[in-house]
């Protein structure tokens, strides 16, 4: 309650949700009526990402490190992987086939018409098609293994970072003495990251209001209304999958899906407005904790699902196919409508948090699939930054609900904890961003 009546007392235009919402209105303004100069704020977008993933790397690797450092039980860190995986392949395989069957249900790609997409929409597709020849099994397993220690925080790729970041928390936590300072040095040092970025995240409406202007100036609204049917098919899908899937999912782990999602409010809008969920995992993992998960279980969950676990992208994924395959007048069978499923399950793996990978996987995906022409991703790669919002949304929505789970599967869930973010989430929320920064 005490926190409930600090954040009464908070003058509205303080509030952080409050402020990216008028900035990302003031930027599709901005962006509609003087394009040119919308295209222009897009530095703004860009440097305030650049910010948050300078600090992803160091998060992830104190985080993983100290939870893993500070477990008793090494098998403990392999049982919890092995949940956090077979939860992520369930939930994302559900994804993926309720993506194809409302792509057979609406059929969006139905008389489409004759709609030809841009010359530089199809130039585009070139450079997609490269990147996704690279995208292979063998490739991705690989590229896990970073080039030095310190290539992987340098770089920052996640998976290298969790790698280095899981090795070297299993040696401190068998040093004994020597290891327990360690990892209370690293311990320190990830709050300092923390305390960096929650001076960061006050700029988070400027960021959000240059890379909303410079969308919308640089597509335009009017690229909405030759593919409204597709939008609005896969952010409908995206909503009932949030509300039924995982809102079945958290009513059986005791909480209410839309007060979660009223916790995680400001990470959403920050979402919204950039597109791209990597620019809000650290706060996520400080939100994770403040709700009763287990640092331990927040640190190799979070991390990893931001690779493993892409709800949003997985129903993009069959949900465009089949578009494309209508609009093309490709018929496909159930058998190729299941193959399509397995390899998308593979492909999808590959995609992260930032802008853009959902459609570099699809088209990886088609390279694969061969019967629909991959020339045909001309016709959406003009509306890919709209859908890239909603994949990052769905995507958040679901690695949070996700370190709930395997927190509660390993008795580490604080149910008091639970009970009481959840009770106030919006006072609790701007609480703990005041004290962040």
């Amino acid at each position: 309650m005490a926190e409930a009546a600090v954040a009464r007392r908070q003058p509205w235009y303080t509030v952080l949700y409050i402020q990216v919402l008028i900035a990302i209105a003031i930027g599709i303004v901005l962006g509609h009526f003087w394009p040119n100069l919308g295209k222009q704020m897009r530095p703004f977008g860009d440097g305030f990402v650049a910010l948050i993933r300078m600090m992803i790397a160091p998060v992830i690797f104190c985080t993983v490190v100290h939870g893993i450092a500070s477990m008793r039980d090494m098998t403990k860190v392999g049982r919890v992987g092995l949940k956090t995986l077979v939860y992520f392949e369930v939930v994302s395989t559900v994804a993926l086939v309720i993506g194809l069957i409302v792509g057979e249900l609406v059929h969006p790609g139905t008389g489409f018409g004759d709609f030809k997409p841009a010359a530089s929409d199809t130039a585009q597709i070139a450079a997609y098609a490269v990147k996704a020849k690279e995208d292979s099994i063998v490739a991705h397993l690989l590229a896990i293994i970073p080039n030095s220690f310190f290539g992987a925080l340098a770089t920052g790729d996640l998976l290298q970072v969790l790698l280095v970041a899981i090795l070297t928390g299993f040696v401190v936590s068998r040093m004994g003495e020597l290891g327990e300072r360690i990892a209370g040095v690293i311990d320190a040092a990830g709050k300092i990251f923390f305390r960096m970025i929650g001076v960061i995240v006050r700029v988070a409406p400027i960021g959000a209001f240059g890379a909303m202007a410079f969308t919308i100036g640089a597509f335009g609204v009017g690229t909405l209304v030759n593919l409204a049917s597709l939008i609005a098919t896969f952010y409908l899908t995206s909503l009932l999958f949030v509300v039924l899937v995982l809102g079945a999912i958290a009513r059986a782990m005791g909480f209410s899906i839309f007060r979660f999602i009223a916790y995680i409010k400001d990470e959403l809008l920050i979402v919204l407005g950039t597109s791209s969920s990597e620019t809000v995992l650290p706060q996520m993992i400080q939100k994770m904790e403040r709700l009763g998960a287990s640092k331990s279980v927040v640190g190799l969950v979070i991390p990893t699902g931001y690779s493993f676990n892409l709800d949003g992208t997985n129903i993009y994924m069959t949900l465009a196919i089949l578009f494309l395959a209508q609009v093309t007048n490709t018929p496909l069978t159930f058998g190729q409508e299941l193959v399509i499923i397995a390899i998308a399950m593979l492909t999808s793996k590959g995609a992260s948090g930032v802008t853009g990978a959902g459609f570099i996987t699809l088209a990886a995906t088609l390279q694969v699939v061969q019967s629909i022409p991959i020339e045909s991703l001309a016709i959406i790669v003009g509306i890919d930054k709209f859908m890239s919002e909603c994949r990052a949304l769905t995507n958040l929505v679901g690695n949070g609900v996700a370190t709930v789970v395997v927190s509660r599967w390993e008795g580490e869930l604080d149910r008091d904890k639970l009970n009481a973010a959840l009770e106030h989430p919006v006072a609790l929320g701007e609480e703990a961003g005041r004290q962040a920064a």
